[in-house]
């Protein structure tokens, strides 16, 4: 659990961090999930109608006023999404199939200021305080250097097959494993319970070479419960996302359905 004026980073170093993704598009699920003291939300921009715009912006406003870190998984290596997403406020973005050490430094390029990267910037946006009292830019590029958040996925053979080329490049917090994206580019049966033994193996090696590099993994909780949740915490998992919005609404469909066959026979 974080205090509202930590960094996400703060909550990280702390120990081990607890969030949900986000597909209704729903701000009041989000501040349901800052009420219970979660430490972040997966703003999800990849597989939802969002876009980073004035819904996102919404969704990031709101978990802020909730006390809840915002991570946004962005459509892709799009210098633009990425940006946008941190000048909204978002406390970092999650980007998904990267296959090599190249996409890598282009994300780095986008999402940090000089000397780190190239990032544009501007100081009328919210990462800014739009140049509000006290603004200054040399102290605004440190900062936003410092707390955003930047997180690749492990979701193809084609990220291990770079594994050490891409976690070389300098400005990685996390690696988010994709075990459903990672399945599907080895032709495997797709299972979030992580099952199949060559998933374990890639999820294995990732903490491992994540570890020694004092990057952490972050790591879908399926189902989630806190023996599972136990046991990816023992295998070394460090960013637990204990199911999505939606997924919690299906639980309870799932209930109500159970509960209509009782009583009616």
């Amino acid at each position: 659990m974080h205090t509202k004026n930590a960094s996400l980073k703060h909550s990280m170093a702390a120990g081990p961090t607890f969030g949900m993704n986000i597909y209704s598009t729903s701000c009041m699920a989000i501040e349901v999930a800052g009420n219970w003291g979660l430490d972040f939300v997966f703003i999800d921009a990849e597989h939802t109608a969002l876009g980073v715009d004035r819904d996102m912006e919404k969704l990031i406003l709101a978990a802020n006023h909730a006390g809840i870190h915002s991570l946004v998984r962005v459509r892709g290596t799009l210098e633009w999404d990425i940006r946008k997403a941190l000048e909204m406020g978002a406390s970092g973005v999650i980007v998904p199939q990267v296959h090599n050490a190249a996409q890598m430094r282009e994300i780095i390029r986008c999402s940090k200021f000089p000397p780190l990267g190239r990032r544009g910037g501007d100081s009328s946006v919210r990462s800014a305080n739009f140049a509000g009292p006290g603004f200054d830019w040399t102290q605004y590029t440190q900062t936003e250097n410092a707390r955003s958040v930047i997180v690749p996925m492990a979701e193809s053979f084609e990220f291990f097959d770079n594994i050490d080329e891409i976690l070389d490049v300098e400005g990685i917090d996390a690696v988010h494993f994709g075990p459903a994206d990672y399945s599907l580019s080895r032709h495997l049966p797709v299972d979030y319970r992580l099952s199949n033994p060559e998933v374990q193996d890639r999820l294995a090696l990732l903490i491992e070479k994540c570890h020694q590099r004092s990057i952490q993994v972050m790591v879908p909780c399926f189902p989630a419960d806190a023996e599972t949740c136990d046991t990816l915490l023992k295998l070394g998992g460090d960013m637990l996302l204990m199911g999505s919005d939606l997924s919690w609404l299906n639980r309870a469909g799932q209930q109500i359905a159970e509960i209509q066959k009782l009583v009616q026979t």
